[in-house]
């Protein structure tokens, strides 16, 4: 291979890398965000909801390819407004 197809290799392993990383920062977020909630006696919503978006992360089967995590992400997102709709006094 040429040095443009490795430059071009090396910025799209790049990318995925990146993808993947905020993919884990995510989940770290929400398990840490429930585990708080927990510590302090507030409600944390429907069990199903963190581990589903557990277990979508963790399990192979996605709706998109596992090299590309977004759809991994906004699973993640959505959990995580789910623990803070569950714990917002205002509610």
């Amino acid at each position: 291979m040429d040095t443009s197809t490795w430059v071009v290799v090396l910025l799209v392993a790049a990318l995925l890398a990146a993808v993947l990383t905020v993919a884990v920062v995510f989940l770290v977020r929400l398990v840490r965000t429930r585990r708080a909630l927990r510590r302090a006696g507030l409600p944390t919503g429907s069990p199903w909801v963190f581990w589903g978006a557990v277990a979508y992360v963790v399990l192979p089967t996605d709706l998109l390819p596992d090299p590309v995590y977004l759809d991994d992400i906004g699973v993640l997102l959505l959990a995580l407004r789910s623990l803070r709709t569950s714990a917002d006094p205002q509610r």
